[in-house]
This record gives structure tokens, sequence and C-alpha cells, in this order.
């Protein structure tokens, strides 16, 4: 058992270091994320037929399909490796990596990030609001050069916890089945979990569930960032201020955890009213509007995304492998 989770370490360490290098590059078969998303409108339209459509049965037809998907997805995924283990341990080793390395987003984050500011430089404001619009679901088409940016780099700070720390804690718990059942909880959420005449029930069940797996990491995502902040040289007292002041300041009880931090640590102003399918929503602002947004809050707001993920991915080994000699030395190998 140690040995299985010595190479489950270094399957996650390994995952993460080929994010880095390949981020999301296209191969002929489809991305796991994407199997997960058909197996979720397969499973609603399935449920919608088998429950009756009241806001009772639409919300039971929603918690049913929301412990499926993930409990499903992570019996394959457990399968897949054990059959892997069985052959061969370095079989498992690069099963496993692969997996993991799928379960990452820093790179693919990271990469569409910096295309909204190309976008913005090379070909103008309707090019980057063009572009911006694949990274967020307000409306775009009037948003302001500092929007696009703001949006921007929200999206970069919240999914540092979304698409690199949560997925990260919960393959440090439970190895590439541990990932793949948050990543299936989060697509779920993704999906379903809107507040619209559709989804207010049906997907009522899985945004809370959502809530609760990132409930942690998002905050140890906050966390790190601050901790990113000091030791890339931004302003890491500033970033603990704004954090404590700013960090319930969004509906989500985990979204404001990282903007607020990457607010404080760049001094600058992020939030506000935003609009969403024509209609307009009055949001508070996170942080203080110390100086106007620029483009290079883009590529810093990366940077503290990498020092957030490698802090925590050197602790959570050292931790691991601590355990590890403290329980079994390391005779399994």
């Amino acid at each position: 058992m140690l040995q299985l989770w010595l190479f489950t370490l270094g399957a996650i360490v390994a995952g993460f270091l080929i994010d880095c290098v390949f981020g999301d590059p296209i191969f002929p078969w489809p991305h796991p994320v994407v199997l997960i998303g058909k197996l979720i409108s397969k499973s609603e339209k399935l449920l919608r037929r088998l429950f009756p459509d009241t806001n009772r049965g639409l919300f039971w037809a929603g918690t049913v399909m929301a412990l499926f998907v993930p409990l499903f997805t992570s019996a394959v995924v457990f399968a897949v490796l054990f059959g892997c283990w069985m052959l061969h341990k370095w079989v498992y080793f690069a099963v496993a990596s692969l997996m993991c390395w799928r379960i990452f987003a820093a790179k693919c984050l990271k990469d569409e990030a910096k295309k909204v500011v190309k976008k913005l430089k090379d070909e103008g404001l309707d090019a980057g609001r063009n572009q911006v619009a694949m990274l967020v679901g307000r409306d775009t088409d009037q948003l302001t050069e500092d929007q696009v940016l703001k949006a921007t780099v929200e999206t970069v700070a919240e999914n540092t916890s979304d698409g690199v720390i949560a997925p990260l804690f919960w393959m440090m718990l439970g190895g590439a089945v541990g990932g793949f059942f948050y990543k299936a909880i989060n697509t779920m959420d993704s999906m379903v979990g809107y507040k619209n005449e559709k989804y207010l029930y049906f997907g009522r069940f899985a945004a809370k569930l959502d809530d609760v797996v990132n409930f942690i990491p998002a905050r140890l995502s906050a966390i790190g960032m601050i901790i990113s902040a000091g030791i890339l040289g931004f302003d890491l007292k500033n970033a603990l201020r704004i954090w404590r002041r700013d960090r319930r300041k969004h509906a989500s009880p985990n979204s404001a955890q990282t903007e607020s931090v990457c607010a404080g640590a760049l001094h600058i102003e992020l939030g506000g009213n935003a609009s969403y399918f024509g209609k307009l929503y009055e949001k508070p602002t996170i942080g203080d509007p110390d100086r106007p947004i620029e483009h290079e809050d883009v590529a810093r707001t990366c940077r503290l995304m990498y020092g957030d993920s490698i802090f925590w991915l050197i602790f959570f080994e050292a931790v691991s492998a601590l355990l590890v000699f403290l329980f079994g030395g390391f005779s399994c190998l």
C-alpha cells in the first residue's frame, strides 16, 4: 500500500509538470472532461424523463445525477488504475500521470488569459471582448478595455482554486480517482449550476455540492496566494488586508477568496456590476482602486497562480512523504 501511494505521489508531480510544459494540446481522442460532460448531458435527459416535471421532481432528479456522475466517474477511473497496478507498477505510474495531467488546468488557463491581452494589443477592443467571452459567462459586447482585463484577471484568480489547487487537494486525498471525483462535480456545476428557470431546482444540489468540495481548497488557495505574493515581490500585507476585508464579497462562498488576495497583492479593484443574458446584476467591488488595471496585471496574476500551485504541491508532497516515512519507512521501495 505504501508503495502504491509513493507511485501516486510521483504521478501527481509528473502530471503537474507535464501540464506546465504541454498544457492542453489537441488529441484525436476527447478530453476526459468532455466525456464527463456527455455523461452529465445523457443523465440529465434520462432523469428529466423519469422524474415528474415539478419543482420537487426536478430537485430530486438533479440530486440523483449529482450523486451518480462523480461516483460513476470515480469507479471507472479506479477500475482502470487497479487494472494498471495489477499489470505493473510502472504501467500504473504512466497512466496515473497522464490522468493527473488532464485534471490540472494551469497552463491552459494562463494561455487563454494571455490570448485576451494579445487580442487587445494586436486587434483592438472588439477582438478582446470576443476572446474573453470564451472565459467568462457574463455579457462581453459592451465591456470597456479595463473591464475586459478585470474579467480576465478575475477568471485566472478564481480558477487558481477550481483549476489547480482544488484538483491537487483532492488528488492528494485520493490520487487520480480523487481528482476525477472533484472534476466531475466541478463540471456539473459549470453545466447545470445556474439560477435560471431551467436549472434553478435541477442544478441546486450540484451547485451546493460544488461549494462543499471547494470550501477547503478555496481557502488554502487564498493562503498560498498570500504567501506567494510575498515570495514573488508583490504586496503581502495588502493582500492579507484585502482578503480579510473582502473575501466574503461574492454570491459564492468560495470565489472571492483568491480574487480578494489578487486584488490586494496587485493594488487593483476587481468585481463590480456585471451583465448576464442582458440583465444587469449589482455586485460589490473587491479591492481598492489604487491604480488603473493594465495589461501586465494578467501576467502578474498568472505568476501568483503558479506560485500558489507550486507552494501547495511542495507542501502536500512533503507532508505525504513524511507520513510515508513515519509509518513505513522507505523499505516499500
